[in-house]
């Protein structure tokens, strides 16, 4: 629902305005004079303001002037009872979007409005395309080559056309929001808003707040109307973090809008209508809260029409060399100087269990980047957590107990063949020397395995 600021010292316009555009299902907030409008565009989530002309203190003019140094590309039709060409081209020359004179037409306000709207509609829209161009928010932030992200691939792929519900599940930090905007962008939606929210950061009064929005006076310190993350999202996408930490309570309203998409603002009695694409992520094993009565189980089922799984970096080792380069790029100030791993730091980033997942090694990259001189990052450029830990390799959990001992060498073999071809990119030569073994030997092993570069 778009919200439209109506300003004016007399009254009965705004009772005149307020009435016609809010039949036409607008939401319309007024103000008696400029400085209360100010306040309502700094606190209001405005897509219109129409304002006079003539008012005592603050000139309309001067309104425009103020609003557009706040908020340059909000629409401002201006009117007035006593134009005059000179006038009219002062205001659009300050950034006015129309003009209008009293008395006026109904039917030429409605259209004025309609037509502004759908101007600044445009404008918000090429905004929120820029920014996913500039994010780029496809494959290429989501990095790796391993069995177990080509399966998430192919499932973004799936999923992103409709507008299923996703439920993505893993440990914290490896890359759940970066997955639910993939989906977005990749999707029809991708020119409406991604809207975000953590649920477990916030209390249950605040959470709710900001899922729903609230009316000016709903609670303490409400001092103006609010649009909520539902409202925001409408036509796109809105992603709900932490899911499985929200309260019970707030359980049934979502349980609601899911089922209806329509709600009511805190302290209000309006019925907001919305079209919005839910994905939802969380650390918990939800399925094991429905099990202990912890979550709901209907609402559990709304938001898990599409379960994606995203390993932990511990079981995807094999992505670690791209996964240092991606972020070695993202935190080079020349992109064209190299920078270079110590064979050490190597076998240290493969024996640490990474408990913080790829935000803990993208937190590392960028420490060592800092720290570091002279363009190859040593051990001393590691944090002691990483230096301190011990190699460990799970055998249970990497080669199963059915495989034959030729076999199971055979799959360590090829593993340690595939990551040492993608730590030296794809060269041969040096992949070789890493796994002191000849180019010939390589391959020959590389033919054995069907590997191609």
């Amino acid at each position: 629902m778009e919200t439209i600021l109506v300003v004016d010292d007399e009254k009965n316009y705004l009772v005149v305005l307020e009435a016609l555009l809010g039949s036409e299902g607008y939401e319309i907030v007024t103000a008696l004079d400029a400085r209360k409008a100010i306040g309502a565009a700094g606190e209001a989530d405005l897509d219109l303001i129409i304002t006079d002309m003539k008012m005592p203190g603050m000139t309309g003019m001067e309104l425009l002037e103020k609003i557009k140094s706040i908020k340059p590309e909000l629409p401002v039709i201006m009117m007035t009872a006593f134009g005059t060409i000179e006038m009219a081209v002062e205001a659009m020359r300050k950034g006015a979007y129309d003009y209008i004179q009293k008395p006026f037409e109904n039917e030429q306000l409605k259209l004025t409005v309609k037509k502004a709207l759908k101007n600044y509609r445009l404008i918000k829209e090429n905004r929120l395309l820029t920014e996913a161009l500039s994010e780029r928010f496809k494959f290429g932030n989501i990095v790796g080559k391993s069995k177990q992200m080509k399966k998430i691939y192919d499932l973004i792929e799936k999923v992103s056309p409709s507008k299923a519900s996703v439920l993505i599940t893993g440990p914290s930090g490896t890359g759940k929001e970066l997955i639910a905007k993939a989906i977005h962008y990749r999707s029809n939606r991708k020119d409406r808003p991604f809207i975000s929210i953590n649920c477990g950061a916030l209390t249950e009064t605040l959470l709710e707040s900001e899922l729903f929005g609230h009316e000016k006076g709903a609670f303490t310190g409400a001092a103006a109307m609010k649009k909520g993350r539902f409202e925001l999202a409408d036509g796109g996408t809105l992603f709900l973090d932490e899911v499985g930490d929200m309260p019970a309570s707030l359980q049934v309203k979502l349980l609601r809008v899911l089922q209806e998409m329509e709600f009511e603002r805190v302290g209000g009695t309006k019925t907001i209508q919305v079209d919005v694409r839910i994905i939802s992520a969380s650390n918990r094993n939800i399925k094991e809260d429905v099990a202990e009565s912890a979550f709901r189980e209907d609402l559990y089922y709304r938001l898990n029409v599409i379960h994606m799984e995203v390993p932990s970096l511990k079981e995807r080792v094999d992505d670690i060399p791209l996964l240092v380069r991606h972020f070695i790029a993202k935190f080079s100030e020349d992109d064209t100087v190299g920078v270079e791993l110590a064979p050490e730091v190597w076998k240290t980033l493969y024996s640490y269990p990474w408990p913080g997942n790829v935000r803990e090694l993208e937190n590392i990259i960028e420490r060592a980047m800092v720290l570091n001189s002279s363009g190859a990052i040593t051990v001393a450029d590691l944090p002691d957590e990483l230096t301190g830990a011990e190699t460990q390799f799970d055998l249970d959990r990497f080669i199963p107990s059915s495989l034959t001992m030729p076999e199971a060498l055979e799959k360590i073999e090829e593993k340690l063949l595939r990551r040492a071809l993608v730590q030296c990119n794809n060269v041969q030569s040096h992949a070789a020397k890493n796994l002191g073994i000849t180019k010939s030997l390589i391959q020959h092993k590389m033919k054995k395995y069907n590997i191609t570069v």
